[in-house]
């Protein structure tokens, strides 16, 4: 039934010309190519304890579904059906097995949690961010890279995630000694995932000689969850007790600051790390040191930075 669902589309797709086609894998880019830079910017920026429950949330999710993936090792409805034909260059740019999906998980975070937050400030941002989600979600289903069932699965686990994080957060703020238990938990459950994905058997189905789907390649994904995961960990460890990072609000510079960060890790995770650590490292290591060099930074390094361009100001205060 789900090969059926995605046929439709693909005949809806085909009868319309591919008119919607670019739509929704912009829609679907924009979900992990950039929004999982908007936690960061609010926490330099806009608002602290928040930025924190965003960064926790996204980076649960990626570990958590990249886990998902590997344990399950479900195909993509391509390799499934030869008569599935994926839209543009979903089927190059698709990255690790099929459920749950990944772009899904992340859209759902991300909106998921402005929701959260928005939802009795401004409500027309709420009401947007759960648009956003739908259309994320059915956009991977048009794109035809995934089933219903990979969606619905990546909606419900980012709903499960942000309600969790959020109690936990609200239970252990200003606990440092519980929040250092929980980062210790936090390596530990790394490490355990890296010695899982490592040593865990991996479907090796070939045909006409070629291998369907190579395991290496699907475990990238969460080596750089690990990764980014792991600076989060370090990271959020050295703010909490050495920098306390407070928010210089109104200063003139803050804004440009902001930014100035997302493009510094934008360009580090698309074209530097690339052609600096991940060569020198490989697509496993490489990656996951990558990222938790970009999260680090994040955490760490550039909120100094900000600090001193304003002038240490500390003034924070919650939006």
């Amino acid at each position: 039934m789900d090969i059926q669902y995605l046929l439709w589309l693909q005949e809806l797709r085909n009868a319309t010309g591919g008119t919607f086609d670019e739509f929704f894998n912009s829609l679907s880019k924009f979900a992990v190519d950039i929004m999982p830079f908007l936690p960061f910017v609010i926490f330099w920026g806009v608002d602290k304890k928040w930025g924190y429950r965003f960064i926790t949330s996204w980076g649960i999710g990626e570990l958590i579904n990249g886990i998902i993936k590997l344990t399950v090792c479900a195909y993509r409805p391509w390799i499934r059906s030869d008569l599935i034909e994926p839209a543009g260059d979903s089927k190059v740019a698709a990255t690790g097995y099929s459920f749950p999906s990944g772009h899904t998980m992340v859209a759902t975070v991300t909106y998921g949690t402005v929701f959260v937050w928005q939802k009795d400030k401004r409500r027309w941002l709420a009401v947007l961010c759960g648009i956003l989600i739908l259309l994320t979600g059915f956009s991977r289903n048009f794109l035809g890279v995934h089933t219903p069932q990979d969606v619905i699965v990546g909606f419900c686990e980012s709903v499960i995630i942000i309600l969790v994080v959020g109690a936990v957060q609200k239970k252990v703020e200003g606990n440092d000694r519980i929040i250092d238990i929980l980062s210790i938990i936090g390596v530990a459950a790394v490490a355990l995932t890296l010695v899982y994905i490592l040593l865990k058997p991996y479907p090796m189905d070939y045909v006409d000689g070629q291998l369907l789907v190579d395991p290496d390649k699907m475990m990238n994904d969460t080596f750089k969850a690990c990764g980014a995961f792991l600076g989060f960990i370090i990271g959020a460890y050295i703010d909490r007790h050495y920098l306390k990072y407070e928010i210089p609000v109104g200063t003139a510079n803050l804004p440009i600051l902001t930014c100035t960060g997302a493009a510094l890790m934008f360009g580090w995770k698309e074209w530097f790390a690339p052609a600096t650590v991940v060569a020198a490292f490989g697509g496993h290591w490489g990656n996951m040191i990558a990222r938790a060099i970009m999260v680090f930074f994040a955490m760490s390094v550039w909120p100094i930075v900000i600090t001193k361009a304003c002038g240490d100001r500390k003034t924070y205060q919650e939006s």
